[in-house]
């Protein structure tokens, strides 16, 4: 190593990578590649790495670790190192080092996560944060609530997961096995992430719905049953069997002080909470058969029942689905440029999507109003849509995309995965064009298509009756 002590500040000096002391980095680890090191070897470190000398004659590294550690390894015996003269503001340090990119690979989702939380223990605002580090605020708020959750601040930096993703694990801070599969998810089939999100949050919520709604009832006496009796149950009759002594239905008011009361709970795909009421005694209660009941045919083949819990899988998927799908199509419409075939896609809406245009036209076509960032015009008030267009002409094109999409939007249904149409497969596989990653449920739709005539049946509203 040369004479550091008679180095200047402000000059470049070829210095010894070995003697160099490496500064507390944003970056907790430096990653090398063998390619990086062979590039270093050949060609040398050609940007100066940043250094500062102390009154010992120290000089230390401020941003550039990853050359430095690169010589190192190829054996060079010098590189070189600007060093200037400056105070120790740790902050000041921090905002160096995440903007400084020469001969770097880009910090990584973590790495930035744990600068914002040196940036935050130093005293530094939000605001403040994210105007030094050119960082929008509410990315800062996200990285710091990451780093600050035990699990979300180790998964992004175990599993390289992105702020993001790493963020929707505080939202299951409790379920262990559902942040494992979200992980997962994130880890294998990243582009599936915000559906596997999303089913995530509504099965969370439909399961609080089915607490909270057991809860009322335990309170209330009853006994809750984990699973449907069913019509061939001799235990537990259904109340809606049975009919009082004067013949009148059997309500929830007549149990209400019955003993033997009990009721089992079901959350459909919509995240209501849907409750059968039971009685153990029918006729010690005074009650009779209903002679309207179901008729009792036998039990549910496996097939049958294998059938039905598909149903209900695809039906709540879908619904997880189409909270994606529109928020996604909310923030493509933001966009200051569209996919450059929105032309197209705009006349193809007026013509092969022409039933749900005029049927959604009709009706004002509240989503495209949504998929905007609008609340839906009034009955009685001027249309928003052509006031946007009056106040932003540019937005055009954006308005009439909307209309499309929102048109598209509003017949697709629960139904729509179960008897796809050629016109369901025709949206469906525009989306995946523009960058939507369709869900399993949704892929359904796109690789089944069918006659143009069953399209028009569906854009009109005729498809088979809804099953939750």
């Amino acid at each position: 190593m040369s004479d550091t002590t008679t180095a200047v500040a402000g000059t470049i000096e070829h210095l010894d990578p070995h003697t160099l002391t490496i500064e507390t980095n944003v970056r907790p680890s430096a990653p090398i590649t063998p390619a990086f090191v062979q590039s270093i070897r050949e060609n040398g470190v050609l940007t100066p790495v940043l250094g500062h000398l102390d009154d010992q004659g120290i000089v230390t590294v401020r941003a550039g670790q990853r050359r430095v550690f690169a010589a190192r390894e190829a054996g060079l015996a010098t590189i070189p190192v600007y060093l200037v003269d400056t105070e120790d503001v740790t902050a000041e340090r921090i905002v160096q080092q995440m903007v400084e990119n020469d001969q770097r690979e880009a910090l990584t989702d973590g790495d930035r996560a744990a600068a914002f939380q040196q940036l935050a223990f130093e005293g530094l605002t939000v605001t403040a944060i994210a105007r030094r580090t050119g960082t929008k605020p509410k990315e800062v708020k996200t990285a710091l609530a990451v780093v600050e959750n035990e699990v979300a601040a180790s998964a992004i930096h175990e599993h390289q997961l992105t702020l993001d993703q790493a963020a929707v694990l505080i939202e299951f801070d409790v379920d262990d096995e559902l942040r494992a599969d979200l992980i997962r998810v994130a880890t294998t089939d990243p582009a599936q992430f915000a559906h596997a999100a999303q089913r995530a949050r509504d099965e969370k919520a439909r399961a609080k719905a089915k607490a909270d709604t057991e809860g009322d009832l335990v309170g209330r006496g009853y006994l809750i049953l984990d699973s449907d009796p069913g019509y061939y149950d001799t235990t537990y009759t259904r109340i809606s069997e049975l009919l009082t002594a004067d013949d009148q239905r059997v309500t929830v008011e007549n149990i209400e002080n019955l003993g033997g009361r009990a009721a089992h709970v079901r959350v459909y795909a919509d995240g209501d909470a849907n409750v059968t009421y039971f009685v153990q005694n029918a006729k010690a209660a005074g009650f009779h058969s209903y002679g309207g009941t179901q008729s009792k045919s036998g039990q549910m083949t496996d097939e049958e029942k294998a059938e039905r819990r598909t149903l209900i899988a695809n039906n709540k998927a879908w619904g997880s689905a189409e909270i994606v799908r529109r928020e996604w199509l909310t923030t493509l419409l933001s966009r200051k440029t569209l996919p450059k075939d929105a032309a197209i896609a705009i006349a193809k809406g007026l013509t092969i999507h022409r039933q749900a245009i005029s049927s959604a036209t009709r009706d004002g076509n509240d989503l495209a109003h949504r998929l905007l960032g609008m609340e839906p015009s009034g009955h009685f008030e001027n249309d928003k849509l052509t006031a946007l267009i009056e106040q932003t002409p540019a937005k055009a094109q954006h308005v009439a995309l909307a209309v499309v999409l929102g048109a598209c939007e509003s017949v697709t249904s629960k139904q729509t995965w179960r008897y796809p149409t050629s016109t369901d497969a025709d949206y469906f596989t525009l989306l995946a064009s523009w960058g939507y990653s369709l869900s399993d449920v949704e892929q359904i739709v796109s690789v089944n298509k069918t006659t143009e005539a069953d399209g028009d049946l569906a854009s009109l509203g005729a498809q088979p009756g809804a099953v939750d």
